[in-house]
């Protein structure tokens, strides 16, 4: 799985200073962060949407699709950023063996 995100953070790098008429990441990092997160506003609310939708259908397959929209976006953001997903997973390993409890109490600290 970590090759579909090193592969893609490679094209997120290629297309980020590419002409935004012929690439869809471009076009973002040429309108900006704000213009990136509105994207991510956009995919979250149909995330949600579509996990909604799952729950009466008994169907995941949107929700999987708005899923990686979502998360697409959120690697371009990332990217726009200066950073990539090496540093959410770096995240998620140290967060791997403290509960949710203890995780949220030594972010105030």
């Amino acid at each position: 799985m970590n090759d579909v995100l090193n592969a893609l953070q490679v094209v997120l790098d290629e297309r980020k200073h590419a002409d935004p008429g012929s690439s869809y990441v471009a076009s973002l990092h040429a309108k900006g962060l704000n213009k990136i997160l509105e994207k991510i506003g956009e995919e979250a609310t149909e995330v949600i949407l579509a996990a909604k939708d799952a729950q009466d259908d008994c169907t995941t397959k949107d929700v999987i699709a708005e899923t990686a929209d979502l998360w697409f976006h959120c690697l371009v953001m990332l990217s726009h950023l200066g950073q990539d997903h090496t540093s959410v997973l770096a995240e998620l390993e140290r967060r791997f063996d403290l509960s949710g409890i203890e995780e949220k109490a030594n972010r105030s600290q």
